[in-house]
């Protein structure tokens, strides 16, 4: 699956938060940005809406 997350901004942000970030952290985050796009998107086209909106998370 393609990386939606940036690796580094994601390392940057958890060591800001005073943590260390495992090696599998950034790719398991992009699914959860994945699956959170596609329940988006169910929730648009539900709507008969082409365009996602924030409020579709």
């Amino acid at each position: 699956m393609e990386m939606l997350v940036v690796q580094s901004k994601v390392k940057e942000a958890v060591k800001n938060a005073g943590m260390n970030m495992a090696g599998d952290f950034a790719g398991k985050l992009s699914e959860v940005v994945k699956h959170h796009i596609d329940e988006a998107a169910k929730r648009a086209k539900a709507n008969q809406r082409k365009t996602v909106r924030a409020s579709d998370l």
